[in-house]
């Protein structure tokens, strides 16, 4: 520390300008400005800055040429000097991007050092084992990349510390500019982290950058990293159809490549949910439906597994690909068993409703969709699989029926308990609203005792409404609180999904029974006549959508759930 003379603060300001004129000045003592830090001498070339840096350092990095020029002629040592980074002052330029000052560096060591010493400042490096080209390829910045490979085109093949090469780090930066520099030199390397190449970025910034390099050098699509995945891959993971398509024509076979999983790019678009690239995938290579991974899984398997029921969708509607729809794993699992495993409700109904899909087959330890339903924890997606399955006639394993257990599932039981009382309180609430505002009708009564708004269409309609709403909450409350609490355990779960159809409705009646009362006695004219009917439409369409979600299967469904209950018999806990 004791040997290092800091640089004045105004020194510093000065080469930070590029005030070349009042350097000189400074360093020839001929300054009458104070020296800062060190008062009573003049300044020299050799001051640093905390990080080492020097007067180059500075002017290299803020692209003075003209400051650079006059330094380098005063002491040509300064070229090769290195900052606390090892960063030497080319190494300043390039990160900042400045082409001028990148090349005057350049011209000006060629002109002053002899040729070895002339390749170790071009092609030197810091800390992190990176040239000046892997910082301008890293920022982005394209024409300094073209000066550099320009002077010195070896450095394209050259990769830092990681392992990374100046072109991996151009893909990055997103720089189309700086790739074209580098791709420009027929030795380039394009080696990325992990055993990635460049084509393994590319496929994420844009199709312009993954066509440059594919056209460079088309054996970038076969290459795989430490995962065994394939460009390919990457492509189909993000689902971008048309640098799928352009890295298809280069490698048609690419696609036939398996990771370490033995995932392919099939199922890597699958498990993602592309529909698109799926379905371009099997355009060009049909072939690749029929590709399991370790676990003996179809790409229908994957997206089945993670609940992708567009892609699902297309494999149903795909004649080609009937053949996968009953295939089963190394665990024996279809994709409905592992649907149903995983709870997705959409994509068991896509399967269902196909025809094609066999409700009865058993995996290796004996156990159909229907088995793997007391596995589910979440309630609704429990009920509304048990519907959606028994409506397609699904069976349970064979098996004596006196040796029937308990059910696992206690805390969807007790959650069932809890909640059918809670549910009952609210149908008997709605029930008590509904039976009032029969006796408090919109409009009030008339001094013959009958309603002032008799005859209007929307008090028609209120009635109508206030009439459902309160039936189908005491029928609700019944099924809650008397049926529910008399009937066999496997009755329970009968009632307590039809009480909440009944509830909803009850819940959907009150709520447009209260907007038709709002514009039954409101102004036709008025502006709150106009938000009520406008707040009335949007609360049906919600109403609408929470009923569609929430509902634990179709009507449908659960009236043929109830009626075969009635004549037959179901697991029930």
């Amino acid at each position: 520390m004791s040997d290092v003379m800091f640089m004045c603060s105004e020194l510093y300001i000065a080469a930070l300008k590029g005030r070349t004129e009042e350097v000189v000045r400074m360093l020839t003592g001929r300054s009458s400005q104070p020296r800062g830090i060190h008062p009573g001498r003049c300044c020299t070339a050799g001051e640093v800055t905390a990080e080492r840096s020097t007067l180059l350092h500075i002017a290299a990095g803020e692209g003075h040429c003209g400051l650079i020029t006059e330094l380098c002629l005063r002491d040509g040592t300064l070229l090769s000097s290195a900052n606390s980074s090892l960063d030497t002052p080319l190494h300043s330029a390039a990160r900042s991007g400045h082409a001028d000052a990148v090349e005057a560096v350049v011209r000006l060591a060629g002109s002053s050092v002899e040729e070895d010493r002339l390749r170790g400042i071009v092609g030197g490096r810091n800390d992190d084992g990176d040239t000046a080209l892997h910082l301008a390829a890293r920022h982005g910045h394209g024409e300094a990349v073209e000066v550099l490979v320009k002077l010195a085109p070896e450095l394209a093949a050259d990769v830092n510390g990681a392992g990374v090469s100046p072109l991996y780090l151009g893909v990055m930066s997103g720089s189309v500019r700086a790739v074209k520099a580098i791709v420009g030199c027929g030795n380039a390397s394009a080696a990325g982290p992990m055993s990635q190449n460049a084509l393994h970025a590319a496929v994420l910034q844009g199709s312009e950058m993954v066509s440059l390099l594919l056209g460079w050098r088309p054996a970038l699509a076969t290459d795989v990293d430490t995962n065994q995945s394939s460009p390919l891959h990457f492509a189909s993971s993000d689902g971008d159809c048309s640098i799928i398509e352009e890295i298809l024509t280069h490698a048609p076979h690419s696609a036939y490549m398996q990771d370490r999983d033995g995932l392919s790019a099939l199922h890597a678009a699958a498990l993602m949910g592309n529909g698109p690239a799926v379905k371009l995938l099997l355009k060009f290579c049909p072939g690749t439906a029929d590709i399991r991974d370790n676990h003996g899984r179809s790409f229908l398997h994957a997206a089945s597994l993670r609940g992708q029921s567009s892609v699902v969708s297309h494999v149903t509607k795909n004649p080609m690909l009937e053949n996968i729809l009953n295939k089963q794993d190394r665990e024996g699992n279809t994709a409905l068993h592992l649907a149903v495993q995983a709870g997705e409700y959409n994509v068991v109904s896509k399967l269902l409703s196909s025809g094609k899909v066999q409700v009865h087959i058993m995996n290796n330890e004996g156990h159909t969709p229907y088995d793997l339903i007391e596995n589910t924890t979440a309630f609704f997606s429990m009920v509304r699989l048990v519907v959606n399955l028994y409506v397609y006639g699904a069976q349970f394993r064979p098996q004596r029926q006196d040796h029937i257990k308990e059910w696992a599932g206690q805390d969807i039981v007790k959650w069932r308990v809890g909640t059918s009382k809670n549910l009952a309180i609210v149908s008997t609430l709605v029930a008590t609203v509904a039976f009032s505002a029969a006796f408090n009708v919109p409009g009030s009564y008339g001094p013959d005792g009958k309603a002032n708004l008799n005859g209007n269409r929307m008090y028609k309609a209120f009635l109508v409404l206030d009439t459902v709403a309160m039936t189908t909450a005491v029928v609700a409350t019944i099924l809650l609180l008397v049926y529910g609490r008399a009937s066999r355990p496997r009755r329970l779960w009968i009632g307590f999904i039809v009480s909440i159809h009944f509830l909803w409705l009850s819940l959907f009646s009150m709520m447009l029974g209260f907007f038709t009362a709002i514009a039954g006695t409101g102004d036709k004219k008025s502006t709150l006549t106009a938000m009520s009917k406008l707040i009335y439409h949007g609360m049906y369409i919600l109403i609408m959508l929470l009923t569609g979600l929430a509902m634990p299967g179709s009507l449908t469904g659960v009236l043929r759930l109830v009626l075969g209950a009635s004549i037959g018999s179901i697991h029930w806990c």
